[in-house]
């Protein structure tokens, strides 16, 4: 009776663990941490957490083993300016998608395009406003943590901050007033009732605009005070929460920077002097190089054939100012201006704009997933971390076009594509 009892014992040991254990040993040529590139380092997974990397020898038996011969294992990307309610501006302008298609459509929108980011191996977006879609993201963000559908982490920005009447869509009729793409504010009261909602309606990220094309001729001028950015900035991180500013002007950029807000969005004309300031304050740039690209060729260019738009070339030349200065540099392509699922277009243009493959890579993970608040979760491959997991073909520290090569994306320990 004693052996048997003793027995007994050992086998409903070994079910609860057979019937708890699911683990995933994946193996590749090399793999990157978020940090540093590794050769002949493997990634062992059990249930949704990182429980080994490196070389990798002892493992329970029951362990799935995935092999990428020539592959590369990271983190899972993280996309840090991401649009999942918009979709390219070639096929409905942003005027058109926010005044004549139904909430319903975009959502069913964000749907696809939220499966299609997860498949391309970001497995978390920062997705900065609904543009005209209300709370909308929140709903798609916990249809996704229940598994109704497929789609990456989301950190969720609701409706955005406007001052008021600089946004769009706009009538060229004053008599006519249109709905707005974000949530327009006057003062300081109103901008703190705003903030106030929004994180209550579920916002994990308050976005603001401190410029936009405003001004008597259509250009980019500021919109808010300092003032009242820092009052954002001051009740938003008193909850815990980061501040993201869309600034493409210089005054725009200096006023968001000495508010104290975590990233600046674009920075198309940020000068030494800005970049200088924003390294001083500890505020990481995200240049969304890719939106631009894509804009100038909607407007014709024929990219590699016709000569580079001034823009283009002034963009060039402000992400290597920003380079020099050594500010931190995020990765977000501004993706809703063109296709979900191409989120490496920024990646490949970062690279050829000069930064390198390595740093690259380290933006769209680690150095993201610090900035975003999210290092003890995500943006590693390190024991105890959320298993989120993407293999691709060869080595994207070489060659960045073998990003987009998807081989295997594991997201919280559940494989996806393989």
């Amino acid at each position: 009776m004693k052996y048997c009892l003793c027995f007994l014992v050992l086998l409903a040991s070994y079910f609860s663990f057979a019937q708890t254990s699911n683990s995933i040993l994946v193996k590749a040529d090399r793999l990157f941490d978020g940090e540093t590139m590794h050769t002949g380092w493997s990634i062992l997974i059990t249930n949704n957490k990182i429980e080994e990397v490196g070389v990798i020898n002892t493992y329970p038996a029951n362990t799935q083993i995935i092999t990428i011969p020539g592959g590369t294992i990271l983190p899972g990307l993280i996309e840090g300016h991401s649009h999942l309610f918009l979709h390219p501006y070639n096929e409905t302008s942003w005027n058109d998608q926010v005044l004549k298609e139904s909430r319903a459509e975009r959502t069913a929108r964000a749907v696809n395009h939220a499966k299609a980011t997860l498949l391309a191996g970001f497995t978390t977006v920062r997705d900065l406003g609904t543009e005209g879609a209300l709370y909308d993201d929140v709903g798609l963000k916990k249809a996704i943590e229940k598994g109704v559908v497929l789609g990456p982490r989301m950190m969720v920005a609701t409706r955005a901050i406007v001052a008021k009447g600089t946004y769009g869509p706009k009538s060229d009729n004053p008599d006519v007033t249109y709905p707005q793409g974000a949530a327009e504010v006057t003062g300081l009261e109103e901008m703190s009732n705003e903030v106030r909602t929004q994180i209550s309606k579920g916002a994990d990220v308050i976005k603001l605009y401190a410029d936009y094309r405003w001004g008597k001729n259509g250009e980019a001028m500021p919109t808010f005070t300092t003032e009242e950015m820092t009052l954002a900035v001051t009740i938003a991180k008193s909850s815990g929460r980061i501040v993201a500013v869309h600034a493409t002007t210089p005054e725009g950029m200096r006023r968001a920077i000495m508010a104290g807000v975590t990233t600046i969005e674009h920075g198309d004309n940020g000068t030494a002097e800005v970049f200088k300031l924003m390294k001083e304050k500890g505020i990481a740039l995200c240049p969304t190089v890719a939106a631009g690209d894509a804009i100038y060729q909607y407007s014709g260019w024929k990219k590699a054939v016709d000569p580079e738009p001034a823009g283009i070339t002034a963009k060039k030349k402000s992400f290597a100012l920003a380079l020099q200065s050594g500010v931190t540099i995020l990765m977000g392509g501004d993706v809703g201006v063109f296709t979900h699922g191409e989120n490496w277009r920024e990646m490949e243009l970062m690279a050829d704009y000069g930064m390198k493959p390595l740093e690259v890579l380290r933006s769209a993970t680690s150095v993201n997933a610090e900035v975003f608040g999210y290092g003890d979760k995500i943006g590693r491959l390190k024991k105890g971390l959320l298993a989120d997991v993407i293999a691709v073909e060869g080595d994207p520290s070489v060659d960045m076009k073998n990003i987009k090569k998807i081989k295997l994306v594991i997201k919280d320990g559940r494989i996806y594509n393989q």
